[in-house]
């Protein structure tokens, strides 16, 4: 299996000497049969011309910083964790998040409402009408999510917290349903399907509903002791599946943004950053619509890419480069929690710091063994927890 030794073990070298030659650094090197092998301890030097070379690290050849690295809670990883004692629990935690050990994560996504890893379909808002959101409610959120991330806190104090919708609530939707596609885990009919176009109803009323609907979500959870770092307004806008999904044009959301949003956050003093993400298209002329405009752009900290907009990131990293890049959510997989999803999962991390961003996303951090979701789809994560046996992989 030795060439099966990935280049996971060349980006701990990296981490270990990114200030330097002359100095010892851990080598930890991972086989499919064998896992997190510590090797002889491996010292760098300058080379001379003559030397043969396998790897250069070109420290006067600076590129982006790396801001952090992190995944996403979801409620069905939260209940696969609770059949852990707490203990046990607690160390799988300490894993992700400690500081000095482990995963270091840093940087964290969660949902706002509902989305395919939740228990069932909910909003925070399902009173129909509600403009003035006198019936907002994150009641759900303090038995599930919000412990969920408390526990991470604990180990991570100064965990950055960035949140996206994937469906507002129903009412506000011109289908009036959480999804877009029909399929036997909905009961969305064809007659109601929204292929594309914007599935979020364009008038002012509903517009500026849903602009005080997020600026409730930042105030209440920050009243819980969790400060939203930033909001990314839509989980894949140009998705077409079963589960919650919005639609969005890039007009609808420039203007969402723009009108709404940006000047909501401000009129509330909400320190929330907002960003252009999750997108997955890679036209171009989808992120132009938005980033182009002086008046939409006053508004935008950063630009998040999702699946096919990786397609789109060199062309806007070079034509906007005073915006922050991220990629927002790593490939899905099918359950399969195997090495190749793993060499996979790193090619596609190595793609998109090649191509600019400063901070990567994991999906699901935490799933039982089925890997499975509320809507029918089996998916990878990267730690998996046996029900019955309590087994921590």
């Amino acid at each position: 299996m030795q060439n099966k030794k990935v280049v996971i073990e060349l980006a701990l070298i990296f981490c270990a000497v990114i200030n330097a030659f002359s100095q010892k650094a851990d080598w930890v090197s991972s086989t499919d049969q064998n896992r997190w092998v510590k090797n002889e301890s491996i010292k760098l030097t300058d080379f001379k011309e003559t030397d043969e070379v396998d790897i250069e690290v070109l420290t006067d050849q600076k590129q982006q910083t790396m801001e952090g690295w992190g995944g996403c809670f979801n409620e069905l990883g939260w209940q696969a964790l609770q059949t852990l004692p707490f203990k046990e629990r607690d160390k799988v935690m300490q894993a992700f998040f400690d500081p000095n050990e482990g995963l270091k994560y840093n940087i964290c996504r969660m949902p706002i409402g509902a989305n395919d890893y939740s228990f069932t379909w909910y909003s925070l808002n399902e009173t129909e009408g509600d403009f003035k959101m006198k019936n907002f409610s994150i009641e759900r959120d303090k038995s599930i999510l919000i412990p969920y991330i408390k526990a991470a806190i604990k180990h991570r104090p100064d965990l950055k917290i960035w949140a996206s919708p994937w469906s507002p609530p129903t009412w506000m939707k011109t289908n009036n349903h959480y999804a877009n596609k029909p399929n036997t885990f909905n009961d969305l009919t064809e007659q109601k399907a929204v292929k594309s176009g914007d599935q979020f109803i364009q008038k002012k009323e509903y517009l500026s509903a849903y602009a005080l609907y997020l600026a409730r979500f930042v105030t209440a959870y920050n009243k819980q002791g969790i400060n939203i770092h930033s909001v990314h307004i839509q989980n894949e806008p140009y998705t077409y599946n079963q589960w919650p999904n919005c639609s969005w044009t890039a007009r609808g959301m420039r203007d969402f943004i723009s009108m709404y949003l940006g000047p909501r956050f401000v009129k509330d003093k909400i320190s929330s950053q907002i960003w252009f993400s999750t997108i997955n298209n890679a036209n171009v002329a989808v992120f132009d619509s938005v980033l182009s405009q002086s008046n939409v752009r006053k508004y935008i900290s950063g630009v998040g890419f999702q699946y096919e907009g990786k397609d789109a990131l060199v062309a806007v990293a070079k034509k906007y480069p005073e915006q922050n890049l991220m990629q927002t959510e790593t490939p899905c997989g099918n359950g399969s929690f195997d090495w190749k999803s793993a060499e996979s999962t790193f090619k596609e991390i190595k793609l998109y710091v090649d191509r600019g961003v400063k901070s990567y996303m994991y999906w699901n951090m935490i799933l039982d063994t089925t890997g499975e979701s509320s809507w029918g789809w089996r998916q990878n994560a990267q730690v998996t927890i046996d029900k019955m046996t309590k087994k921590v992989t």
